[in-house]
């Protein structure tokens, strides 16, 4: 199993840099501060519970009761929130959305070039859709970076990424959009979404995606 390779002190210190540079405070310890271990979130004020992921709470709360570990920071989605409509462009250069991906659950990652921790994670998150990539599942990593493609291709390409598509969003709106309904921090940030693109959870910080503990997680996710 791969490790992220920094020393903790030093993902606390990049992450806070992080949640600085993306326009909010964050401080990640990979410590078990979050998740299961009761650290808590406030809720974006004025997010409407959508009605079609109302039974999808409780079976967040199932699905995210196994995320120990190294991932025992994911945090069970308390309101009802439906993340179909979120905008990004896809490998294609293209504008989608998470409806677009229906029938598949998925590991919605923002990550930037500029962000030590999200960096660290990638290789992770790789092994992760390489051996849990399927018609069912997804690993959806979308870079953040303002600009063009062709730094974070050239990051992908550097730390030999292979099996993660490209996905964007330059402008930071949807990092806004997720930071208005309470679920970032900073950067990196993790979404686990089921196939109606229900949100069953969520994380921040970096964690190490291609361990036991994640695929566990992952494994949950699907049984539903």
């Amino acid at each position: 199993m791969r490790k992220l390779g920094l020393p903790a002190w030093s993902l606390i210190a990049l992450a806070l840099v992080a949640g600085f540079a993306a326009g909010g405070l964050a401080v990640y310890v990979k410590a078990r501060l979050a998740g299961n271990n009761g650290a808590e979130v406030a809720e974006a004020p004025g997010v409407e519970a959508d009605a079609q992921c109302t039974l999808v709470t409780e079976r967040g709360k199932a699905v995210t009761a196994q995320a120990t570990g190294e991932v025992a920071a994911m945090m069970a989605a308390d309101t009802p929130q439906s993340l179909a409509g979120l905008v990004f462009d896809g490998p294609d250069g293209q504008p989608m959305t998470l409806g677009d991906r229906a029938g598949k659950t998925l590991l919605i990652n923002l990550w930037a070039t500029w962000c030590a921790p999200c960096r660290a994670e990638m290789p992770a998150l790789d092994a992760l859709q390489q051996e849990k990539g399927s018609d069912s599942f997804e690993v959806v990593a979308i870079n953040v970076d303002t600009g063009d493609a062709s730094k974070p291709q050239k990051f992908l390409e550097e730390t030999g990424v292979k099996n993660l598509a490209l996905y964007r969003e330059p402008t930071l709106a949807l990092f806004d959009s997720v930071k208005k309904r309470g679920l970032a921090l900073g950067l990196p940030v993790t979404m686990l979404v089921d196939g109606e693109g229900c949100l069953l959870g969520f994380m921040n910080g970096p964690a190490e995606w291609s361990s036991e503990d994640a695929k566990r997680l992952i494994d949950a996710a699907l049984a539903g």
